[in-house]
């Protein structure tokens, strides 16, 4: 992964990992419910925008090399693969 990519993700991440640390705290703290869920609602967002990167980063470079390549059953392979992921995310 390019540096510049890696770092982007790992601050999102590292972002979101502190807002969950401050939601227990809150929790802990017996906090008013409706300023949780504004928490919650913010890291939701948050991961929204990390899986949006994720996938353009995916779609950039795993993907563009799969559908590049001389091996059908690679380019079947990363096509059914993001249709899995976005089937699952579907589901939920």
């Amino acid at each position: 992964m390019a540096t510049p990519d890696k770092t982007q993700l790992l601050n999102r991440a590292r972002s979101i990992e502190g807002h969950m640390g401050a939601i227990v705290r809150m929790l802990e703290q017996d906090t008013y419910c409706v300023d949780i869920i504004k928490q919650t609602q913010a890291i939701q967002k948050a991961i929204d925008k990390l899986n949006a990167l994720l996938l353009k980063k995916h779609m950039n470079e795993c993907v563009t090399t799969a559908i590049r390549s001389d091996k059908p059953q690679e380019r079947e392979r990363v096509v059914n693969e993001l249709l899995e992921v976005f089937q699952t995310a579907n589901k939920l």
